[in-house]
Order: C-alpha cells, then sequence, then structure tokens
C-alpha cells in the first residue's frame, strides 16, 4: 500500500491507497510543535483502528507547505514503516507538469499537486480551486502546463477576522443561511461570508477564463463541498483530488 501525506497549515491529512483505491483516509490538526513520535502515535493508532498493518505499507510520498512540519513527516515514515519517503518538490522528484511561473521553486507543493491531479482528470485547460487555509485558484493550460494563478484569505480565516475586528458581532457557525436577507445578526453574518465567498469565487474564475479561455473548474479542500454547490462556476467537486495527485506523482517516479 502507499501512504500519501499532505500536510497543510491547518490540518495534515494522511491517505492509504491499494492500487489506485483510496482505501483510507485521516485528516488530524497540524500541531507544529508536534514530534515525528507523536504524529507516529497517532497514525499508527488511526492505522489499526482501520485494520491497517504497518507492515502493508510498502511506500511513501509527502507534500507540505510547512517547512517545520517536513522532516518530522520524512521522520515519521522511516521510524513507523522504514521507508524513505519522496517528497514533492524534492532532489529529483519530477511532477511530470511544466512550470511556467517567474519562480518555478515559490509554486507551494500542494498546489502543484493539485494541477497535476486535474489535468490528469480533464486532459485539457483546467483552474482548480482549493478551500483550505487559503484559497488558491491555479490554472493549467490545454498542453498540461502550470501557469500560476491567484491567492484569498480562506473562508476561514476571513470569518475569523470578522468575528475578532467586530465588537459585537458573535461568532457564527459557517453555513449556508436560507436566504441572502439576513433577518438577524447571525444569519446577515452567514450570508455575507458564504454567499460574499460564493461572489469572490464567480469573480475570481470569471476573470481567470477571460485571460484562459473555455476551462474547466474544479473544487477541492476543506470547504469546497459547502461553496463548491453554490458556485455555478465550479463543475465538480473533488474531495480527495490532492491525494490522488500524490498518487500519481509518486507512480510517476516509480516509473523512472
Amino acid at each position: 500500500m502507499l501512504l500519501v501525506i499532505d500536510v497543510g497549515n491547518t490540518n495534515i491529512v494522511y491517505g492509504v491507497f491499494d492500487g489506485d483505491r483510496l482505501a483510507h483516509q485521516f485528516r488530524v490538526e497540524s500541531g507544529r510543535g508536534r514530534t515525528a513520535d507523536e504524529f507516529a502515535v497517532t497514525l499508527r493508532q488511526l492505522l489499526d483502528m482501520n485494520g491497517v498493518a504497518p507492515s502493508s505499507v510498502n511506500a511513501a510520498i509527502i507534500a507540505s507547505v510547512v517547512p517545520s512540519l517536513t522532516n518530522p513527516m520524512v521522520d515519521l515514515v522511516k521510524k513507523s514503516f522504514n521507508k524513505d519517503a519522496l517528497v514533492v518538490g524534492g532532489p529529483g522528484v519530477r511532477t511530470g507538469l511544466p512550470i511556467l511561473i517567474d519562480n518555478p521553486r515559490e509554486a507551494g507543493a500542494d498546489r502543484i499537486v493539485n494541477a497535476v491531479a486535474a489535468f490528469e482528470r480533464v486532459r485539457g485547460s483546467v483552474i482548480v480551486v482549493d478551500f483550505g487555509t487559503a484559497t488558491t485558484f491555479d490554472c493549467v493550460s490545454q498542453k498540461g502546463e502550470y501557469l500560476g494563478g491567484a491567492i484569498c484569505p480562506g473562508l476561514q480565516i476571513a470569518a475569523d477576522a470578522l468575528f475578532a475586528r467586530g465588537a459585537k458581532l458573535p461568532r457564527v457557525e459557517i453555513q449556508k443561511p436560507a436566504k441572502a436577507v439576513g433577518k438577524s445578526t447571525v444569519t446577515a453574518m452567514q450570508s455575507g461570508i458564504v454567499f460574499g465567498y460564493v461572489g469572490l469565487v464567480e469573480g475570481l474564475v470569471a476573470r481567470l477564463r477571460e485571460e484562459l479561455g473555455e476551462t474547466r473548474v474544479l473544487a477541492t479542500g476543506g470547504l469546497a463541498s459547502l461553496i463548491g454547490p453554490l458556485a455555478p462556476s465550479i463543475d465538480e467537486v473533488v474531495d480527495d483530488l490532492t491525494l490522488v495527485g500524490l498518487r500519481i506523482i509518486y507512480e510517476r517516479n516509480l516509473a523512472g
């Protein structure tokens, strides 16, 4: 089995692939002060709860946007499974995706992984909207070239700023309100947060399409299931896009 690890600013997502099939998926908090041993204990417990023997994990690949957690993840794989993990962006690791931005080293590993998976799925021009800690828009050409994109504050970050800076505004659950016209402070805030963010997505996708031409749009990330169905520009929500991208990159490197 292949272990894939997506290290984000808010969460770490572990996936276990049995061939092409994503057999298991686990999400834990990105505790930046935790050690490799602590992460290993948590992961081994999760695997055990789901009947996955450590000996069945024979390879691993990591994408990390948190530099302080990259080495602990590498150590976790070595200590727990006695394997050397591939690290996206590391020496000699090929993605098969030409990166056509001013400084390719600036491209976040998760953004490249998403782009790889999206192009493999669509086989044409595509925009990936990833609703994570930040909301990122990543553009891939018809030829499978990574062109760049846009980065916005994530929905939760924007909501937290509203709660923190508005003295009389309560913290509310982020969910779709029944109507855009809120009849209370809570529903008015939910309308502004959710429908306002939909407007952001629609506006940015429209501008990107002006430059790219007709293109598919895929959504992924923690809040994709909330925003995706409300945004007409989004063609498909693919929750496991990043994990699939990691599997694809691993297989490309395995093939030599």
